[in-house]
């Protein structure tokens, strides 16, 4: 048996994106490639996205959950607006960015969930479905 306590508040930033990601799952063990499970928290100021641009998965399911503000994420056919208490699941193949508005009135926070975890994501460029 293992259990994994972990506070967000003690982690450093996870990787090189832009914004501020501490991934729970890699402090807990589990490896970023080939886990079962990834899980991060996001904090995105006005103006940024989720440090991944447009982009689809080929096998990973995402879920974002909202812990506090509003995130918005830009699909092919709408944008959905996911307030604080309010999750959005993003199936495999299925084309989305992750961002906080520039007009937002402050930062969102979001539990980002992907499973499997593996690095699977490839750039999705809008123009090409007119």
């Amino acid at each position: 048996m293992g259990y994994h306590l972990i506070d967000a508040a003690d982690l450093d930033q996870w990787d090189d994106r832009p914004t501020d990601v501490r991934s729970l799952s890699v402090a807990a063990g589990y490896d970023y490639q080939d886990s079962k499970l990834g899980l991060r928290v996001y904090e995105l100021s006005p103006g940024e996205q989720s440090g991944l641009s447009y982009h689809y998965h080929d096998e990973q399911i995402e879920a974002f959950y909202v812990l506090n503000g509003t995130l918005h994420v830009e699909t092919p056919d709408e944008e959905y607006v996911v307030e604080a208490d309010q999750a959005l699941f993003v199936d495999p193949g299925s084309p989305q960015r992750a961002f906080n508005p520039e007009s937002a009135d402050g930062p969102v926070r979001v539990l980002a969930i992907g499973a499997p975890s593996v690095d699977d994501a490839q750039e999705y460029d809008p123009s090409t479905d007119a």
